[in-house]
């Protein structure tokens, strides 16, 4: 059994979430392998802040932050990673809940030195209550979840997903932070990629560093209803190949790519295949997801080529930062 310590990290900006926040950190505490602490990283939301200060001022092991850095996402995690004490760092959406075992299967994965990251499995919670008849499984990472076409058990990966994520500390020491400027980093777009970007960054670094996901470690993640309309999907997925230029601009489109290749000659094919059946046997929805998984395709392509183009004239940048500790971290972990 694995004894490493594992801080948790939830980053926060919005006060519309605040029933989601406290069951998130609810989740955690009630862990059947407790944290060492939570730690609500607020991204440049002072109501927020100081009501989520107030909440929590007499709760043990619950940490609230404000972001150290540049509004979004990255910066959010990179302020989390600073000040967090364990040894290993997880990170958790703001509006998902994980299982009682998230944590157990996590840390069972790092008795193996070489395991510098592991993920896990995330199942949505539509709005409506269930999923849009037209809405493929296989994209369900435009909604932040795991999406068909994953291999199923514990398996090693290029990357892990970041709603669901967890890292070893001195992975941050060998490649540095997340890099602000490929994810949501206050942009109106939804963005993404910047976990891709930071795991393959590490494994570059160090090369025998082995990444993977359990889909043993389950968090359940709200999906609202904006984002089950086709707009949303459209949007997303677009903004999916901007990120994704930026990403290939930086390790190369070989490594970058390396996974969506598969995805799109094999995984999405096949999607398109099932939908034409289940139009042809009159099932619902079935015409609507192999319409949904082209127009996927064609939107991020679309994004990618533009970002590419965007990156290639310098219109489109990120930065890694390092981290550097934090308040809060004395008497931290070895």
């Amino acid at each position: 059994m694995s004894t490493v310590d594992i801080s948790v990290v939830i980053c926060v900006y919005t006060e519309d979430r605040w029933e989601d926040i406290l069951a998130a950190v609810s989740s955690v505490r009630a862990q059947s392998r407790p944290a060492l602490e939570t730690l609500l990283v607020v991204d440049h939301n002072q109501a927020l802040l100081d009501r989520l200060s107030k909440e929590y001022k007499e709760t043990r092991h619950v940490r609230v932050l404000a972001n150290a850095g540049p509004r979004g996402l990255s910066a959010g995690r990179n302020t989390g990673i600073a000040a967090s004490r364990g040894e290993v760092i997880a990170f958790l959406d703001d509006d998902a809940v994980a299982e009682r075992d998230w944590l157990h299967h996590f840390a069972e994965a790092y008795t193996d030195p070489r395991v510098m990251a592991v993920g896990g499995r995330t199942f949505p919670i539509w709005a409506s209550g269930r999923r849009p008849a037209w809405f493929p499984e296989e994209f369900d990472w435009v909604v932040g979840c795991t999406y068909k076409g994953l291999p199923p058990g514990r398996v090693q990966v290029r990357n892990v997903l970041g709603g669901n994520a967890s890292f070893r500390r001195t992975a941050f020491d060998v490649a540095g932070g997340f890099a602000t400027g490929i994810g949501r980093d206050g942009d109106k777009r939804p963005l993404g990629c910047e976990e891709t970007e930071l795991c393959i960054r590490l494994t570059r670094a160090q090369p025998d560093a082995i990444l993977l996901i359990d889909d043993r470690a389950v968090i359940h993640h709200r999906v609202p209803e904006v984002r089950e309309h086709f707009a949303y999907f459209r949007t997303r997925t677009y903004a999916e190949g901007l990120s994704k230029a930026l990403v290939a601009r930086s390790v190369g489109a070989d490594k970058g790519l390396e996974s969506e290749r598969r995805y799109t000659t094999r995984v999405l094919p096949a999607g398109v295949a099932r939908g034409l059946r289940d139009a042809l046997l009159a099932r619902p929805g079935g015409a609507g997801r192999a319409a949904a998984i082209v127009t996927g395709v064609v939107t991020a392509a679309g994004g990618y080529v533009l970002g590419s183009v965007r990156a290639r004239r310098g219109g489109a940048t990120f930065s890694v930062v390092e981290i550097e500790e934090g308040p809060g971290r004395e008497g931290a972990a070895a």
